[in-house]
């Protein structure tokens, strides 16, 4: 059996699928959400985990999606398979958002697994590529403020 954040990782990609797939998004996410969560109550012991989950990716997408396109410069995003773009929404908003409580490797490691069982022969190793370059890109960052804390002052 996985563990319940791996399946509350699951539930969460399962329902950013299917309200990816919602025209009209008002009033839907939570509906979505309250199915799938009734249907593994028995399994999940920490729903809360995969409600922060959803709730975070959706409240952060356009920043995720933004992140995304540049990196995914071979496929615009609208052309990438949509359980592809889920998994990286996912995978992108626990590196970015959820540092404190879920270190890099398992947010890539997870993304990566959820990639080889729900997507395309490929998408493995295009969710860990790049999930990868935001991994580096965000380290890079982190040492430029680390090593010159007054590099960014003014920028913002």
């Amino acid at each position: 059996m996985a563990s319940s954040r791996h399946l509350g990782r699951i539930v969460a990609l399962q329902v950013l699928y299917e309200y990816a797939f919602h025209a009209d998004k008002k009033d839907i996410l939570d509906q979505i959400l309250k199915r799938h969560l009734q249907h593994r109550a028995k399994d999940l012991t920490d729903p809360q985990f995969t409600v922060d989950l959803v709730h975070g990716v959706v409240s952060h997408m356009t920043k995720l999606d933004d992140k995304i396109r540049p990196l995914a410069d071979q496929r615009p995003l609208e052309d990438l398979p949509l359980i592809d773009r889920s998994i990286l929404q996912l995978g992108i908003y626990e590196l970015c958002y959820r540092q404190s409580d879920v270190p890099a490797k398992v947010a890539i490691n997870e993304a990566v697994e959820l990639a080889k069982h729900y997507g395309g022969d490929n998408s493995s190793k295009f969710v860990n590529g790049v999930l990868g370059s935001v991994f580096r890109q965000s380290s890079e960052a982190d040492k430029i403020l680390k090593d010159n804390p007054k590099s960014v002052e003014g920028a913002t």
